[in-house]
């Protein structure tokens, strides 16, 4: 009996590839499989099946991800504001590992004596996947055929056709992978430490210029309705900022940042409803959370989305951090007032029965309700006392 090996499918070139290779010329039985985190219609749900089935394959399946991938990891990137290098939302890094882990359960249900990827030798996904596949499905063999063959892409080109397979084999100008928590863009400028991506680089189009108002409520951090309309589940909520936002062309961006393979690399991306929802949750939380509160979740947040972003999602670690993020949000309810012009936004302010800047208590620079100058005296006098010393006795 022929043995068999589950491909991780997207429909691409690299992994149509590696669909025939390992069906033609390594003798496998080839399950492919596409897990979607946000990145597919319905549409092209059909049309990969078709490009499967094309290929050859023995069997092809199509997982949808989109709330697990909520629930697993974009909550929680929500929950700490996560940016990386305080610019990048983790668009792409963060849905590899959701998709990594359902293709390793996949192979574990069907008993695959192999997993297979198309990533390069070059870039942060192979270890993504490997590790992933390495810690869930330890002794299954992990086949890579463009990383282990070096391949180029006119390589790839020819034995696809010399195999009869025929698919639109001109490269886009510039290269997109979409998902639910934004969609990144790569192309000959983010080769560059210089160029900017020109408009027609990014999917989405500015197509409007007036401003517009948006009002998002959260409850316990998570996103519960849109203008007033409520969602019973926050994927559809998330969907719903991003509809009215990316018209104006919001969450624009380049991220540069250390690979996980030791090197620095460029990516663009745009991101309306991940950028819109985290500067509107972050916007809550100060008038919701403690000093302390909002001091140690910055950090820990920060931590959790460089491990994730490095493939280190599995470590126990990260469900102790979710554990305290999930904590704090108790109080993060209330709505957010946005308004959005072309290329921006701004956050006007918020409601919330937790705002901890009450007016009972008094109002900044205003008056207060809580102490008098004479406390305030005190307190001063106390405070400094240990700043004073040091200086009295180091003052030459």
């Amino acid at each position: 009996m022929k043995k068999s090996v589950v491909l991780a499918f997207s429909g691409g070139l690299d992994t149509s590839y590696c669909a025939k290779y390992l069906s033609e010329n390594l003798g496998y039985k080839v399950h492919a499989v596409t897990v979607n985190t946000g990145g597919f219609t319905p549409e092209d749900e059909i049309e990969l099946k078709s490009k499967a089935e094309k290929l050859g394959v023995s069997s092809y399946t199509f997982v949808d991800a989109v709330e697990s991938y909520y629930n697993e990891c974009v909550k929680y990137l929500i929950f700490g504001n996560v940016l990386k290098n305080n610019t990048y939302p983790l668009s792409v890094s963060a849905e590899r590992t959701v998709q990594a882990k359902n293709i390793a359960l996949f192979a574990q249900k069907v008993q695959a004596d192999a997993i297979a990827h198309g990533s390069t030798g070059a870039g942060n996904d192979q270890v993504r996947f490997d590790l992933i596949f390495q810690i869930l499905c330890p002794g299954i063999e992990i086949i890579t055929p463009i990383r282990d063959l070096s391949l180029s892409r006119e390589e790839e080109i020819s034995f696809l056709k010399n195999h009869g397979y025929e698919m639109d084999f001109e490269k886009a100008q510039y290269s997109i992978n979409k998902g639910l928590w934004g969609t990144s863009v790569g192309g000959k400028e983010t080769l560059t430490s210089k160029n900017n991506l020109p408009e027609e680089a990014f999917p989405s189009q500015v197509l409007k210029t007036e401003a517009t108002d948006l009002e998002i409520e959260f409850k316990n951090g998570e996103i519960f309705a849109v203008n007033g309309q409520e969602f019973s589940n926050p994927v559809l909520a998330i969907q719903k900022v991003e509809e009215l936002s990316k018209v104006y062309g919001i969450g624009r961006d380049i991220h540069v940042g250390d690979t996980i393979v030791g090197i620095k690399g460029r990516v663009g991306f745009e991101a309306a409803a991940a950028t819109v929802i985290i500067k509107a949750h972050h916007l809550l939380e100060k008038h919701t959370l403690s000093k302390y509160q909002q001091t140690i979740k910055s950090q820990l947040a920060d931590w959790y989305g460089n491990w994730l972003h490095e493939a280190l999602f599995l470590d126990p670690v990260m469900r102790n951090i979710e554990a305290f993020l999930q904590d704090s949000q108790k109080t993060v309810n209330g709505k957010v007032f946005i308004t959005l012009h072309p290329y921006r936004f701004v956050l006007n302010g918020i409601v919330s029965e937790n705002d901890l800047m009450s007016s009972k208590f008094g109002s900044y620079g205003e008056a207060n309700l809580a102490w008098t100058g004479e406390d305030v005296k005190g307190f001063t006098k106390v405070l400094s006392n240990s700043l004073s010393i040091y200086h009295q006795i180091n003052k030459s």
